[in-house]
């Protein structure tokens, strides 16, 4: 098994701005034979997440940047070729964190076994996963909406958007979402339930959400900033709740954007509205993942939770796929399919 090659994309430069074609460099290397205590992973899906860009610069951050050199970030779903691990053997299919690579070692810390029968397997790194547990915590957890509210969900048909919805109106909230062109925030009100949804890419957003919120926001999960922030802000409820899940509107920004200091007003309604504004990490919140595994998962069973995935073929297409993320291209959850999928048919 040496002598075959396995496939990565490294970190090949810091982007300034929006990740270009040349900060990414893809690489040939000879398959790891797995030691004492690991497993060797054959990649099926890789997941391309908000996140990552962070990763790419190496500014202070919640988490450690990807080196010069080495495999982007990321989390996969595979099939184990070969073990000397006494969880795992060959044929498992599991999921881990090894990266934009076809195959990576795992020593099975952070790794999990999938059950093809429960859920199908992509599911790990979507509604089930990462972005699922966000979705779940940040609403439940930080948004505690109430029957009856109003919750508005930016980037409503994402990876993490569209399960807040679809939480939110199983909690007995009326949801409206904002998301980017007709088709998806028309898959957001008849497939997801969203009581309305509105394109932020249309004129005034600011009238049309106000129109569509007669009564206020009472929480407002955040995934964007930028333009939607402003709009929303002004019709937060007295005691509103904000989970900021993320920024994506300015993540590949190289400066402050144009225009007056909007910081001061932004405090005085915190202030006046007595408004709970929390970032969040979903990796402090891992104690949650059993309730969501439960919940979520019977809510997927039973048909009462729909997911949506934007799979991209190769793993050679995973750094336009990414940048393509950055700019709301995708419709659902952004996946590459590295190899076949043996559980599909």
């Amino acid at each position: 098994m040496a002598t075959e090659l396995g496939r990565r994309i490294v970190l090949a430069a810091r982007p300034v701005g929006e990740p270009k074609d040349g900060d990414f460099r893809q690489e040939a290397f000879a398959l790891p034979a797995p030691g004492e205590g690991q497993f060797l992973l054959r990649t099926i899906y890789l997941s391309l997440d908000p996140y990552m860009r962070g990763r790419m610069s190496a500014g202070a951050s919640y988490a450690a940047p990807v080196e010069l050199g080495q495999p982007m970030t990321g989390r996969s779903v595979g099939q184990v070729l070969e073990s000397r691990h006494p969880g795992y053997r060959a044929g498992d299919f599991v999921f881990a964190d090894i990266g934009w690579q076809s195959h990576g070692l795992s020593d099975g810390k952070g790794a999990r076994k999938l059950d093809p029968e429960a859920a199908p397997i992509s599911t790990a790194l979507g509604v089930l996963g990462m972005p699922g547990l966000t979705a779940y915590v940040g609403l439940l957890d930080l948004g505690q909406p109430k029957p009856g509210e109003t919750v508005v969900v930016s980037a409503a048909t994402g990876a993490v958007g569209s399960l807040v919805g679809q939480l939110a109106k199983l909690k007995g909230c009326r949801a409206v979402g904002i998301a980017g062109g007709p088709a998806k925030c028309d898959y957001a009100a008849k497939e997801l339930g969203y009581d309305f949804c509105l394109d932020h890419r249309a004129d005034d957003l600011a009238g049309r959400l106000a129109e569509a919120c007669p009564n206020g926001i009472d929480v407002y999960f955040e995934n964007v900033g930028g333009a939607v922030l402003e709009a929303v802000l002004p019709l937060m409820n007295t005691h509103g709740r904000i989970p900021v899940c993320g920024q994506i509107a300015g993540y590949n920004a190289t400066q402050a954007p144009p225009g007056p200091d909007k910081l001061p007003l932004m405090m005085r309604l915190a202030l006046f509205r007595r408004l709970t504004i929390r970032g969040f990490i979903i990796s402090d919140h891992t104690a949650r993942a059993s309730d969501f595994y439960r919940e979520v998962g019977g809510y997927l069973r039973e048909g009462r939770v729909k997911f949506r995935e934007d799979i991209v073929e190769g793993l050679e297409n995973a750094p336009r796929a990414f940048q393509g993320l950055l700019r709301g291209a995708n419709f659902g959850k952004l996946l590459v399919r590295v190899s076949p999928d043996p559980t599909r048919g």
